[in-house]
């Protein structure tokens, strides 16, 4: 089995929001892939005195945890017992009903000898491909579907976080977890998944360099440390975002990678 995992801070003077990892069972059956985007609060208050990538450290424990010892459980509810998880860690010290409380998107696969299963929340990206190479990408695609203009303003996009008609992310509340796109796929059928974070799907997304088969063949043939590398490139010819508009010049960038 080959896993690579890669993982850039946008910014050298911040800390790193994304969170990922991989694991497997000691039986050798299967696994499981985590990869959280910790979303970047607006200047200003937030209810929370750990900040994000506190957050996502114990989200991401709890999901790692979970998918791998209680395979009894779907996806879904190993998400809701995780955001539980996290948000009693500190709910005797900080607001979680603050709509900027700590929260991230996020991308879940567990496998084993018969079936894959994924979830994915927001805005970053599992692509599945099988034995003939075709790949398939999984969206959360609610984010995309909210006009821009809604998003420029911190006011406007803090009333769309995670109601009906806006987007979802993990935050404070477990049943955001029913939210999230979920589905079970034959084993057979799955030869490697690549989970990304938006600001590694970039490459794809906002700077056009080639599709999502191409990007998952540019990580097998080269690694997933190159796409990080291109993307970065990219932001570089367009650092104030003139040919591609984007929020961040650079915005952390974590890529998975395994090849089943």
């Amino acid at each position: 089995m080959r896993i690579e995992l890669n993982t850039a801070p946008g910014v050298a003077s911040r800390p790193n929001e994304d969170w990922t990892s991989v694991a497997l069972p000691a039986g050798g059956d299967g696994g499981t892939l985590v990869v959280l985007d910790g979303v970047t609060p607006p200047a200003g208050d937030d209810g929370c005195v750990h900040g994000v990538p506190w957050f996502t450290a114990r989200l991401g424990g709890a999901l790692v945890e979970l998918s791998g010892s209680r395979r009894d459980l779907s996806l879904a509810e190993i998400l809701s017992l995780s955001i539980r998880r996290a948000a009693a860690a500190h709910q005797g010290t900080c607001e979680l009903s603050h709509v900027r409380t700590p929260q991230a998107t996020v991308v879940l696969a567990r496998w084993d000898a018969d079936v894959v299963e994924h979830l994915v929340l927001s805005d970053s990206t599992l692509l599945m491909e099988s034995p003939d190479g075709a790949v398939r990408a999984v969206l959360d695609d609610r984010l995309a579907r909210v006009p821009r203009a809604l998003l420029r303003s911190v006011t406007s996009a803090d009333a769309l976080r995670n109601v009906e008609n806006g987007f979802f992310t993990a935050a404070a509340d477990p049943a955001v977890a029913e939210r999230a796109v979920t589905g079970r796929t034959p084993a057979s059928e799955v030869r490697a998944l690549l989970a990304l974070t938006d600001g590694a799907a970039r490459w794809v997304e906002v700077f056009r360099e080639g599709g999502w088969a191409d990007c998952l063949a540019l990580v097998r043939k080269n690694g997933a440390q190159e796409l990080i590398d291109r993307v970065r490139a990219a932001e570089s010819a367009d650092p104030e975002g003139r040919v591609f508009r984007r929020g961040k010049t650079s915005d952390d960038a974590t890529v998975a990678y395994v090849e089943l």
